[in-house]
């Protein structure tokens, strides 16, 4: 179901006397291979955009004009947060995610009053929060977050893909598809592959086996 992105949430807080407001999501949670990215973004009041929506409901090539229109917009606070393969395995994706979350609130140039978040609250947590399900469909600040960072992980998969050019990385962004699996118990896991996933984990297995 199409929802239209709008600024509920942010002039409800803006009537309470809340200024800053950051939008957050992230993108490559559910991947079995390469980093999860959060991004944090803080549109302004007035801000406007006809097409703007969940990442996940955007074409590739809108969601890259949008990324490009919203990162050169000089109006617009934005930041974002890396965590890698080795920091998921360690401390497991949800720690890492949250992790990502914080560090791209850390990164803003000026700190938010409040922020939104996409799903779930996260604690602990540097700043007043509210948990949305589905926010990216419902807040134009986190639906921008959104874009941000699906569009910069995509891009980290792609030069990925150079790398090792037999995933397709380029094609799947690490992703759970059928050509995913077929090349990850062809060729077994990459140096990016998360080894603590069970679908990476079970091409190990099977190796262990035969040795």
């Amino acid at each position: 179901m199409y929802r239209r992105c709008g600024f509920r949430y942010e002039k409800k807080l803006r009537t309470a006397g809340v200024i800053r407001i950051a939008g957050i999501d992230e993108a490559g949670r559910g991947a079995l291979a390469g980093p999860v990215v959060a991004a944090a973004a803080v549109l302004p009041e007035k801000f406007r955009h006809r097409k703007l929506n969940d990442s996940k409901q955007l074409a590739p090539e809108l969601r890259e004009t949008i990324y490009d229109e919203l990162v050169s917009n000089t109006e617009i606070t934005w930041a974002i947060g890396i965590v890698d393969h080795i920091e998921i395995d360690r401390i497991n994706i949800l720690r890492a995610t949250h992790e990502a979350m914080r560090m791209a609130l850390a990164a803003l140039a000026m700190p938010p009053d409040h922020v939104l978040i996409d799903g779930l609250p996260v604690f602990p947590f540097p700043f007043p929060q509210t948990a949305i399900i589905d926010g990216d469909c419902y807040s134009l600040s986190i639906a921008a977050a959104s874009v941000i960072a699906k569009v910069t992980r995509d891009r980290m998969m792609r030069d990925f893909c150079a790398q090792f050019p037999e995933y397709c990385f380029a094609q799947h962004k690490g992703y759970t598809t059928e050509l995913h699996l077929t090349r990850l118990h062809e060729f077994g896991p990459c140096p990016i592959h998360r080894r603590s996933f069970e679908p990476v984990a079970q091409p190990l297995l099977a190796l262990e086996g035969i040795a």
